[in-house]
């Protein structure tokens, strides 16, 4: 999932154990990104675990975390800005509040099931 504002850019799916930041695109949106750099926006579905590292000091204190977080990556309901993470205790942030230069990295995929279909026995011809 990326937020609509970075739909104009390039992107791809996270993988699990790729370094990625928080990045501040052209459009103003803050969103992933390569680590070191890149242009490709970085898209993360819902209930996907991140490890969050260099989480800035007026986020640790307002949202009552540390420097470093296992957070899963949420789409909030309100805002102009849907992608977001949630924090242990609970608490939801926005991409955009948490600002550039954090670093990410996926822990956990979010594993998707198999579609399972219900076996059909074929019907005896009279």
């Amino acid at each position: 999932m990326c937020d609509y504002s970075l739909e104009v850019y390039g992107t791809q799916p996270a993988r699990e154990g790729e370094p990625y930041t928080t990045t501040r695109f052209p459009s103003g949106a803050v969103g992933l990104a390569k680590a070191g750099g890149g242009t490709t926006v970085i898209c993360v579905q819902c209930d996907t675990q991140l490890r969050l590292d260099n989480i800035p000091p007026d986020i640790q204190a307002a949202y009552g975390v540390g420097s470093r977080e296992e957070v899963t990556f949420v789409r909030l309901e309100n805002g102009p800005f849907r992608d977001g993470v949630r924090f242990g205790n609970g608490r939801e942030i926005s991409l955009q509040q948490l600002k550039p230069g954090v670093a990410v990295s996926v822990t956990r995929l979010l594993e998707h099931a198999a579609p399972r279909f219900a076996r059909v026995e074929p019907v005896g011809v009279a």
